[in-house]
């Protein structure tokens, strides 16, 4: 019978957990190495703010993770279950050690990231809407009969006449 199992714990810090829950799995380099073994939140006095602590247990005490190494909430898919994701350092600097605090990277908001492509197609048709009226320089190129006909004309006059590329106006 065994009563101690194998592997270690290391703390994470985030401002934003994303949703995440207990017992969700912990990948390092995209395999699983163990779960979220708690959750809490805490108020970080030099920063002034609430934060998230996630304790995280690593099932296998061989598997090294890095002291630089990043760690982060990350989902499966668009909308799939959440999950904390290590991301390899570099082992030159060391490694933690069990019980170990490793600072986080907060997860991007889907809120945020709605906003932005929000903004982002709400700029796109103001283009397009000013394109089609004729506003700016290529709107003029694009609507305007008299510049079209000029730049058909012009082309046509250099096809006919290439040599006027080449020549220099009288003068200069």
């Amino acid at each position: 019978m065994q009563f101690v199992k194998k592997g270690y714990r290391f703390y994470t810090t985030l401002h934003f957990s994303d949703g995440v829950a207990e017992g969700a799995p912990v990948r390092y380099a995209g395999v699983n190495i163990g779960r979220i073994e708690k959750i809490a939140l805490y108020f970080d006095e030099v920063e002034k703010k609430t934060k998230v602590k996630i304790g995280v247990w690593v099932n296998s005490e061989e598997q090294k993770i890095e002291k630089d190494a990043m760690v982060t909430v990350n989902t499966l898919g668009l909308l799939g279950e959440k999950y904390v994701e290590v991301f390899p350092g570099n082992p030159a600097g060391g490694y933690i050690s069990p019980d170990e605090m490793v600072p986080g990277k907060d997860p991007v908001m889907l809120r945020s990231v709605t906003e932005s492509l929000t903004q982002l197609a709400e700029n796109a048709n103001a283009i397009v809407l000013n394109l089609k009226q004729g506003k700016g320089t290529i709107g003029k190129l694009l609507t305007d009969e008299k510049i079209y006909n000029d730049m058909e004309a012009f082309v046509a006059d250099i096809k006919a006449h290439p040599w006027k590329l080449l020549s220099k106006p009288r003068g200069e």
